[in-house]
């Protein structure tokens, strides 16, 4: 009784689908449908857990000399291109520095020529033996030291001009800007951070997997994330981690996702499947399911040409098919148009 009962609920629940009949009024006749046979594929057998999405590029930046706050060109939110700048400070110390360093290196360039040149002028005396060896090793040291000067001096010119590269920080790579930790007018120091930014062209998801699966996700290494809209986006790379959490007992993996408008953001729960397997199922083309209320379904063509709508259990998504966990067989034919199935069983035929 309660199996007659739960059958008939199926029934008008299918019913209420859409109103169409189970069967042309002509069973005989055979529907200008298009229709899929199914058979069983061999296919991935997967596992999913939920994952946490995060950016792959993301920063803090510090300041690298110290001086004030003359510029913040951005806000939290704000995108930034790679390469604006982001923070401006004071230069006036560092050009100072700059321009000492410049005419130190001046200085030494002349104390350098001078040098080059005693000492070429004492060689040539030395060859005609006008001089004494002493001499010549006075003056090639005066060259040598005079050089090394010079060597320091270059070097403190590139160090100034550091310092007052320092004064303006730059982003990156192209992002948001999450947090500014300094306001226009602030004295910074070195170390101190800036501003803070990442950038969603990159994206991976951080899942948590029992120990029990992880030497089957290691044997296959692949994996995918399961977007809202159906989508799935296959991992460029499959990391994970060579050890276990020893509170939870689980390994950690990190599935690194390609560029593309996934629609996900950093702090998101995400679904990521991990192939186990193989395994024989069943498929059809998405376009060939109807979705109505909470209820999926599938136009099936009998042996004996009558047209019913099926409901069924549908599973992963791969590309354009779906997986079929319930409630079709192999060998049945499904309707690829469900439209067309639904017009051709609403028109009107006359009885054989």
């Amino acid at each position: 009784m309660l199996r007659s009962a739960v059958l008939i609920g199926l029934a008008l629940l299918l019913s209420a689908c859409g109103n169409e009949p189970a069967a042309p009024r002509d069973s005989a006749a055979v529907p200008p449908l298009e229709t899929l046979t199914l058979a069983r594929e061999s296919a991935p057998r997967e596992r999913v857990w939920d994952g946490v999405v995060e950016a792959v590029h993301q920063a803090t930046l510090s300041a690298q000399t110290g001086g004030r706050v003359l510029e913040l060109p951005f806000d939290v939110n704000d995108y930034v291109a790679a390469g604006e700048v982001v923070v401006r400070f004071t230069d006036v110390e560092q050009q100072a520095g700059r321009r000492r360093a410049e005419a130190a290196l001046a200085a030494a360039q002349a104390a350098f020529n001078e040098a080059e040149a005693d000492h070429a002028r004492i060689a040539e005396v030395f060859e005609r033996r006008l001089v004494s060896k002493s001499q010549l090793d006075q003056a090639t040291a005066r060259r040598d030291g005079a050089r090394a000067q010079l060597e320091s001096a270059r070097a403190a010119v590139r160090e100034a001009g550091e310092a007052v590269d320092y004064t303006v920080v730059r982003a990156p790579y192209a992002g948001s800007l999450t947090q500014r930790h300094v306001e226009v007018g602030e004295t910074v120091r070195p170390g101190q951070p800036l501003v803070s930014g990442l950038s969603l062209n990159r994206l991976r998801v951080n899942v948590d997997v029992p120990q029990s699966e992880v030497d089957a996700i290691r044997e296959h290494g692949r994996a995918a994330v399961l977007l809202d809209d159906g989508r799935r986006i296959e991992a460029e790379k499959l990391t994970i981690f060579p050890f276990a959490d020893p509170a939870t007992h689980s390994f950690k993996l990190r599935l690194d996702l390609p560029e593309a408008d996934t629609g996900l953001q950093p702090g998101m729960i995400a679904k990521a499947a991990f192939v186990l397997g193989e395994a024989e199922r069943l498929f059809v083309p998405a376009s060939a399911l109807l979705t109505r209320s909470e209820v999926t379904a599938v136009y099936v063509l009998a042996a004996d040409n009558r047209v019913a709508l099926r409901q069924v259990r549908p599973g992963h998504r791969f590309g354009e098919r779906i997986e079929i966990l319930a409630g079709l067989a192999e060998g049945e034919r499904v309707v690829l148009d469900p439209v067309a199935a639904r017009g051709w069983l609403a028109a009107p035929r006359s009885a054989s």
